[in-house]
């Protein structure tokens, strides 16, 4: 059995794995488990990462950008969908995850994404 912490959304979470062929030193079946006190991020949320100037806005699963919303420069709310991603063809709106304005767009329309490719920044 091996102990792994992870950290999902800032939110840290400790798991057994279990290697296949191994049994558990108990007998008993064992499970993955988060602590009680941790919450699962909420499905919608944008990734954030914090580094470089302001907060950068990365690719929450990957897809193909449908429609960029917003410009460099521009001041947006708490909320405001900044782009379009299309994964598994259902729309998935991106939003500012606080107000803000928008420092720079790294992502274009048609632009094809992967899980935590940079999308944009704000300041």
């Amino acid at each position: 059995m091996r102990r792994f912490k992870i950290t999902v959304n800032g939110h840290s979470y400790e798991v057994e794995v279990e290697e296949e062929g191994e049994r558990p030193a108990s007998g008993r079946q064992t499970h993955a488990h988060a602590p009680a006190h941790a919450e699962p991020p909420p499905a919608e949320a944008p990734v954030a990462a914090v580094g470089g100037p302001g907060e950068q806005i990365v690719a929450p699963l990957p897809g193909t950008v449908l429609a960029v919303k917003v410009t460099a420069g521009q001041a947006v709310e708490s909320g405001q969908v900044l782009l379009v991603l299309e994964a598994m063809k259902m729309e998935n709106e991106i939003v500012a995850p606080r107000a803000g304005t928008v420092h720079e767009l790294h992502a274009r329309q048609g632009q094809a994404v992967n899980t935590g490719d940079l999308l944009l920044s704000l300041t």
